[in-house]
């Protein structure tokens, strides 16, 4: 059985990520990431098998450090994003959030979870959902951040553009 300390931990991170998307708290979402972080969303090779090595084969999404994320987000604020002119509202809901593997310093979870996504531009909703596995690195200054983000989206049939704020 896991430590119930490390359920509580994992929890109120992903809770507090997606919390932080749909209120488009672009500072406070970023400062949850480790600076090497990965975020990835692999493509679907099959039914049952995504890619598995993002260097050499299709990704949806791909960024190898925090930077990615920055980069991005500063393309939302300087509207460089046609993509993202207006951005969508979205709720985040994370479900069945279980510890996979503990350490003092790492944390391996999965999850689930469901975005709806309201575009004004077209006055549609959508719904995407999947799996989450993160990985979460305690820091020196004893904050748990993401170190690792791998989104299993499982209707990938993508009925607008997908970004990170939409999974």
């Amino acid at each position: 059985m896991m430590d119930p300390a490390a359920a509580v931990i994992c929890a109120d991170l992903l809770y507090r990520e997606g919390l932080h998307l749909d209120r488009q708290e672009w500072d406070a979402w970023l400062a949850l990431y480790a600076e090497d972080a990965v975020f990835w969303i692999p493509a679907w090779l099959d039914e049952h098998r995504t890619t598995s090595d993002p260097d050499r084969e299709v990704s949806l999404i791909y960024h190898d450090s925090r930077f990615g994320l920055e980069e991005r987000i500063m393309r939302i604020r300087t509207r460089k994003s046609v993509t993202a002119l207006p951005l969508p509202r979205t709720v985040h809901m994370i479900t069945n959030i279980l510890p996979m593997q503990a350490t003092a310093d790492m944390i391996e979870v999965t999850s689930s979870w469901i975005v709806h996504d309201f575009d004004p531009r077209v006055s549609r909703q959508h719904m995407l959902f999947g799996r989450y596995e993160h990985g979460l690195r305690r820091g020196e200054d004893g904050t748990w951040r993401i170190a690792r983000k791998k989104v299993l989206l499982t209707n990938d049939v993508i009925p607008t553009a997908l970004d990170f704020y939409s999974v």
